[in-house]
């Protein structure tokens, strides 16, 4: 594994780790609420916090989740084709999954930056929403990161078979 590779699997588990604390913490925020509703008065906020953070552990584990292979696959037709139609197959689709989720980053992080220029708040706790939104973008960025390394193994790989 190279260095590229080394920091795209840090910086996944880094965001990993991120998504897991926040999704501890939105654990015990739900037990929370649960128990105030029943003895006194709900968390307030609790629907927008749980919204938000959802979004971000959702996108923060998009790239771990690809690297250890962990996204459905329906390969019943690939399966069909030799191995060397199967890796082109899965090089295009790489790259295709790069350049779209680098899209995606880019408008959801130009999107945040409108956010970011209005000041948009939150109804209930008036929160900015923009560092969500801009959190998103990276999970989606990170994505791409693991999609162009395996379009990069694919290419040494090809390179290989040609010596």
């Amino acid at each position: 594994m190279g260095a590229f590779e080394r920091f795209i699997y840090f910086l996944n588990r880094v965001l990993l780790w991120v998504a897991t604390v926040l999704l501890g913490a939105m654990i015990l925020l739900t037990c929370a609420n649960i128990f105030l509703r029943v003895v006194w008065l709900p968390v307030r906020g609790t629907f927008e916090l749980m919204g938000y953070g959802g979004a971000v552990i959702t996108a923060f584990a998009l790239g771990y989740t690809q690297w250890k292979r962990g996204h459905i696959a329906v390969d019943i037709l690939v399966l069909a084709f030799p191995d060397k139609i199967r890796r082109i197959l899965n090089g295009l689709n790489s790259f295709i999954l790069m350049v779209f989720f680098a899209m995606i980053t880019w408008q959801i992080a130009k999107y945040a930056t409108i956010l970011r220029e209005t000041g948009e708040l939150t109804e209930t706790l008036m929160i900015i929403y923009y560092p969500f939104t801009y959190a998103v973008a990276l999970g989606c960025a990170a994505l791409s990161l693991v999609f162009l390394s395996e379009l990069l193994k694919f290419f040494i790989d090809q390179e290989k078979e040609t010596k």
